[in-house]
């Protein structure tokens, strides 16, 4: 039997982590590598166009299943344009493994051709950031990198020279047994004993909820049921938190709705819970505040607290629903179901009147029929800018979908590359990527990997031709709009020249059918839909001095977007309150 090398076993390592795949282009010092994962019976190359969309699709299969991904670029230019996907992976806590091969190890230091130094590059957006000099270190490093990925929910990344990789392994390495999930994190009695206490003597508590609520919704619902709470959530925890949810008043931030605002700011304690909402200027300073969070960096550093519990949502839950007093007293929670379902009465109207026959057609508009014919378990990747808008306030979740997007990084042009990643995972799952036309077109490139794989993503084009979210910043600033309009190509037939289904729409009436021919493709398809470069969207509270991520004024009026069908929700949540 042949004696492996340090690529073999670099390789076996990643398999028995339970990567599935290594997203990447190929490249000299990395050839090893690709050599070992052609002869590997449990892990595959998958070749895409541009390494950042390798980092891109990594994180979001990471997202998408929870376990351990991988990508790869080779020395120099190549690991470098893994960055950008990969800092939003690590703000995502997204557990992923980023190879970054070296030049030739004799050679560093010494200013050989592409030499970077991706040991020293990549600390700022990892847990875990090392080099291998040595073939004995390997695979201790690499167990290493995978702990720290996995343990810390993050990037870890190697730095292997092309040359090291291509040495023999060394003989009988030790197979050390790899973490592959998180255990519970448990707060403390004192912590617990303090909580209770500070609920017991609150009149009335709001929950703002993150994405650390995910897998406990049923624990959120019994405690916002048992202290007559309501519900917010930041844009991460809408697609843990907001389906069948009777105490939903919405969601807070720059792309708020509702009257999340309203209960977040008029009750008397407030608990952050799994949420790392980084606008502190929509956070309340005069009210009681605690923080539940397994990630204790996260505690105190966007607003202050007057406590801080280190632990999962869900066990933390788990510890307070059995001990706090149940509250009789509804009225505030009423109150701010009513205050949700009124504000969205406000806005809904605005793109629910002759939307069948306004040109250019409403995003709204398309977000609303996408969310209407899109699958109960579909995927929805989302680009950074006003998609971001549409998919907060249109798509419906229902504790199956995801919805996925650089929600914390802000990224362009992160939809069709985590549509890659996702799809990857499940071929017959329907996944949409909400792309506008800047941020498809930055990475339009990959959709030639789409065609490659046969991938079924579909990419649903929201071309207003110019770079919406943009303009609605320099408009708040007082500013005149400049460079931000885009000379776009007929994307549909860029799409068809590719070898995938192409489809423009231009007229409201054609929309719906074109989603439906779009999503019976067995293939790739893009549905390239001309939308209203003026529609734009505030938050739903503004004060003068809030510069949060881009100036807002009160004196800038824009327009208010509508919110789909949570205003049916809100209803129906108005309906079930019991009457006196």
């Amino acid at each position: 039997m042949a004696k492996q090398n340090v690529a073999e076993q670099f390789v076996d390592i990643l398999a028995r982590a339970g990567v599935k795949r290594l997203y990447g282009v190929v490249g000299d010092s990395l050839n090893p590598v690709v050599d070992a994962v052609r002869r590997h019976p449990g892990v595959d190359w998958i070749h895409v166009r541009h390494e950042e969309t390798a980092a891109f699709a990594a994180g979001a299969e990471a997202q998408i299943t929870g376990r351990l991904a991988a990508c790869a670029g080779s020395c120099g230019p190549g690991n470098l344009h893994l960055i950008n996907g990969l800092y939003d992976a690590h703000r995502s806590m997204a557990p992923v493994l980023a190879l970054a091969s070296h030049i030739p190890s004799s050679e560093i230091g010494l200013g050989y051709f592409q030499e970077t130094h991706p040991d020293h590059l990549f600390r700022e957006c990892s847990h875990y950031c090392e080099l291998v000099s040595n073939p004995k270190q390997m695979p201790r490093l690499l167990h290493t990198a995978i702990q720290n990925a996995v343990g810390r929910s993050g990037v870890s990344v190697v730095s292997l020279p092309g040359d090291i990789a291509d040495r023999p392994a060394p003989e009988k390495a030790v197979e050390t047994a790899l973490v592959t999930t998180r255990p519970a994190v448990r707060p403390g009695d004192a912590e617990i004993d303090a909580l209770v206490e500070m609920i017991d003597a609150a009149g009335k508590v709001t929950l703002f909820c993150g994405s650390g609520t995910a897998g406990a919704h049923a624990e959120v619902m019994e405690f916002a049921g048992k202290i007559k709470s309501p519900v917010g959530h930041a844009l991460r925890g809408k697609e843990w938190i907001q389906y069948d949810n009777p105490y939903d008043v919405g969601m807070s931030g720059l792309l708020g709705y509702g009257a999340a605002y309203e209960a977040t700011h008029e009750c008397d304690l407030l608990i952050l819970l799994g949420t790392d909402f980084p606008y502190s200027a929509f956070l309340p300073d005069d009210v009681k505040i605690a923080q539940v969070d397994v990630r204790p960096e996260h505690l105190g550093r966007r607003s202050k607290l007057d406590l801080a519990v280190w632990g999962d949502v869900r066990e933390t839950l788990r510890c307070l629903i059995p001990r706090v007093r149940a509250k009789e007293d509804r009225r505030f929670l009423d109150r701010m179901l009513k205050k949700h379902a009124e504000a969205l009465e406000g806005v809904v109207k605005a793109y629910t009147r002759k939307v069948e026959k306004h040109v250019p057609i409403h995003p709204e508009y398309v977000a609303s029929v996408l969310d209407e014919l899109a699958d109960d378990d579909a995927v929805f990747t989302v680009d950074t800018g006003m998609c971001n808008v549409w998919a907060a306030r249109y798509l419906t979740p229902n504790g199956r979908r995801r919805v996925i997007g650089s929600f914390s990084h802000g990224s362009m042009a992160n939809a069709l590359p985590m549509a890659i990643g996702a799809q990857f995972t499940d071929r017959g799952r329907q996944v949409v990527s909400m792309s506008g036309d800047g941020g498809f077109s930055m990475l339009m490139g990959d959709f030639l990997t789409l065609v490659q794989y046969d991938l079924p993503v579909k990419v649903v084009l929201f071309n207003n031709s110019s770079l919406g979210m943009v303009e609605l910043e320099m408009l708040v600033a007082g500013l005149p709009s400049y460079g931000t309009s885009n000379k776009n190509p007929d994307f549909a037939a860029v799409a068809r020249a590719c070898g995938a289904h192409g489809v423009r729409v231009e007229k409201p009436k054609q929309l719906a059918g074109a989603l439906k021919d779009a999503f019976r493709h067995k293939g790739p398809a893009l549905v390239d839909v001309v939308t209203d470069p003026h529609a734009l969207s505030i938050p739903p509270k503004i004060s003068a001095d809030m510069v949060t991520g881009f100036a807002l004024s009160a004196s800038k009026i824009v327009l208010d977007g509508g919110v789909g069908r949570m205003l049916q929700m809100a209803r129906s949540n108005l309906r079930n309150m019991p009457r006196p």
